[in-house]
């Protein structure tokens, strides 16, 4: 590679997630030195499932933990959308998605996390450090925190949808909106392995299914609130409340949760940017397109952006040329895919009773085949040489 070839170069990963330690991975793998800062006392990842789709599947596999991942995956077998009472509208033919883009699997947040940050030196971590500014000049980017002031040649933003970096050089850039819908997400055994994912789609409210490799059950409810809203007798009581008489196995999957695994987060996403790129500053993942989840693409965005932006640190000879062509390359892709999340979710969380059963009619109307042609396009993403 032509990175190989050149003095290391420095970069500072802000943000030690999942989009900023595979970004730090695919840099140290080009002959960067990386050092990863997080904000947390320590590197570790909350949540529950996580999809990762084809597309995922392939950066992961073009860092080298395609096999470890795959190893602690469950590869989706049946998917779809049924309507409350569990009849399907839809169903996904995952075998002929398989064929065609290679495996959908679902493996937990942690676990993910785990194999990122083990493919990083130690030494390159830094929990505990709070980035309060950064500030650029031609030859290099500073990036200020608690302990004092750090130098790169090269800064990413990959602290998530409300980036300090993009906060500090993006001042008259949109910030944050709420898109009207707040989300709870839990993983329970109910005693037995779920045999088929998927969602449910009501009026204004909606459950999504997958079984995990370890048997249990990775659940999330979306439905149509106030921002800020939460419930009194708490969360794990609402949710038994909203979703409690759908299609088995919803019921004994609230009846078998905890109120302590039950996490609930209003949905924001990030308006378009003008640009992902400032000087020697680049944003990747949600700092740079946080969007809603209904297509299940945070995440497997925000490793194609780790990986196209160390082939192209690779390919050109200056890091401003480099990040212009990663701007030029990521910056429709990403924002394309956000605006269609957007749409599907909008559609989902329809609550007029008419308006719900002329969606289901045509969900039902719609073949297998045209959701995975209108698909092609995000799935058929390959990693850069």
């Amino acid at each position: 590679m032509a990175g190989n070839n050149r003095p290391a170069r420095t970069a500072i990963v802000v943000g030690g997630g999942i989009g900023g330690l595979a970004t730090g991975m695919a840099l140290l793998a080009r002959g960067w030195r990386v050092q990863v800062l997080e904000r947390a006392a320590m590197f570790g990842e909350v949540g529950a499932g996580l999809s990762l789709w084809p597309n995922g599947v392939r950066a992961l596999s073009a860092l080298g933990l395609g096999d470890q991942v795959l190893a602690r995956a469950l590869v989706e077998t049946e998917a779809g959308i049924r309507d409350t009472s569990g009849r399907w509208m839809s169903r996904t033919d995952t075998e002929e998605l398989a064929r065609q883009y290679g495996p959908l699997v679902m493996i937990h947040r942690a676990d993910l996390f785990d194999i990122l940050r083990k493919g990083l030196p130690d030494g390159s971590l830094h929990a505990g450090t709070t980035v309060t500014d950064v500030r650029t000049s031609a030859g290099a980017v500073e990036v200020r925190h608690g302990g004092g002031v750090l130098e790169a040649d090269l800064v990413v933003g990959a602290d998530g949808i409300r980036s300090v970096v993009r906060k500090a050089l993006w001042e008259q850039d949109p910030t944050p909106r709420y898109v009207g819908y707040t989300a709870w997400r839990l993983v329970a055994d109910p005693g037995e392995r779920l045999s088929a994912g998927g969602e449910t789609w009501g009026r204004g409210e909606r459950v999504g299914l997958a079984p995990l490799p370890d048997g249990r059950t990775y659940m999330f409810g979306v439905a149509n609130a106030a921002e800020g809203e939460r419930s009194a007798d708490g969360e794990l009581a609402e949710l038994r409340r909203r979703f409690g008489r759908w299609h088995s196995p919803i019921p004994a999957l609230l009846d078998a949760a905890d109120e302590h695994a039950v996490m609930r987060h209003d949905v924001y996403e990030l308006p378009p940017l003008r640009t992902f790129v400032s000087g020697r500053v680049a944003l990747v993942g949600d700092a740079a397109h946080a969007m809603t989840p209904n297509m299940g693409q945070g995440a497997n965005q925000a490793l194609e952006d780790a990986l196209t932006l160390a082939a192209l640190l690779d390919e050109h000879g200056t890091v401003p040329e480099a990040l212009t062509e990663y701007d030029r390359t990521r910056r429709p892709r990403t924002q394309k895919i956000a605006q269609r999340s957007a749409r599907i979710g909008s559609v989902a969380q329809w609550a007029s009773p008419l308006a719900a059963v002329v969606r289901d009619l045509m969900m039902r109307l719609t073949p297998s085949s045209a959701m995975r042609r209108s698909l092609h396009s995000v799935l058929s993403w390959t990693p850069p040489t």
